[in-house]
């Protein structure tokens, strides 16, 4: 479900000089982070593989948060997002933003991925190879892509006072704490988590910033694609309710980027008041 409208954006937004690439932004976390990064003044380029959903999300960006020169807010990029090629394009975006300047996009949100229902011993074979092409190859190839463009920026600022570039990797909580219950899925994440804190590691002495984000459950229609009983999902639901919002996630990246050069979230872990695990 996606969520009612977030504040209007002042003119002096925190994030006027940037612009973020956000994959997976047709629903859920990534739909929810262009609307608050929009509203803290960014620029965006979008990917999705629903370009319908991209045209509706575009339009609504330029509605609610009109450029003062006229200039379009966002720029679609359909396709997916573990693919080289798309990766390429959405890269080279930002062109259609800045026409008259070259600017790559300073903020990239890893956030395309897929889940799936079941352990090692029960969830569907038949799915394991795109579960982990998505969740873990496309990530690879979208941080390996995106980190040497940052390097690149950053290489051409004077630091800090050029200012920060950011990676934000959408990890989850079954990427550290073990669940038997979706064991495959979290094993894609354990390995995202690991890609995340050694990029940091090689990234941040060059200036660019990789925060791993591990949401706990978020309600969206992430669950049903993922073919989780939605009957049983309910009821955990229910039992630990509110559980988190798409949103609430957004805001968390929104602060995170929002930053100065010289402070970096490396982790942030969000989870439902009364979610206990995992």
């Amino acid at each position: 479900m996606q969520s009612s409208n977030p504040t209007q954006s002042s003119s002096n937004g925190p994030l006027d000089s940037r612009i973020a690439l956000i994959t997976g932004a047709s629903a859920g976390i990534g739909y929810d982070c262009a609307l608050h990064l929009a509203s803290l003044g960014a620029r965006l380029i979008l990917n999705a593989r629903r370009e319908s959903k991209l045209t509706e999300l575009a339009q609504r960006l330029d509605d609610q948060y009109p450029m003062s020169d006229g200039s379009a807010r966002s720029v679609s990029v359909a396709g997916d997002a573990a693919d080289q090629s798309v990766i390429d394009e959405m890269m080279g975006a930002s062109a259609q933003l800045t026409p008259n300047s070259v600017q790559t996009p300073d903020i990239v949100v890893v956030n395309a991925g897929r889940g799936l229902n079941g352990s090692v011993m029960t969830s569907d074979t038949t799915q394991w190879e795109e579960m982990v092409r998505v969740n873990l190859l496309g990530a690879a190839r979208l941080i390996r892509t995106a980190g040497n463009a940052l390097t690149e920026l950053q290489e051409s600022r004077v630091w800090p006072e050029g200012g920060p570039a950011d990676l934000v990797v959408l990890g989850s909580t079954v990427g550290r704490h073990i669940s038997p219950f979706s064991s495959m899925y979290g094993s894609t994440k354990f390995a995202v988590n690991s890609l995340a804190e050694a990029a940091r590691r090689e990234l941040g002495p060059k200036g660019i910033r990789v925060s791993l984000i591990e949401p706990g459950i978020v309600k969206s229609e992430f669950q049903q694609v993922a073919g989780y009983d939605a009957e049983k999902f309910g009821d955990l639901m229910d039992t630990i309710s509110p559980v988190l919002t798409p949103m609430d996630i957004a805001r968390s990246i929104g602060f995170i980027v929002s930053q100065p050069a010289g402070v970096h979230i490396s982790d942030a872990v969000i989870r439902p008041t009364r979610q206990e695990y995992p």
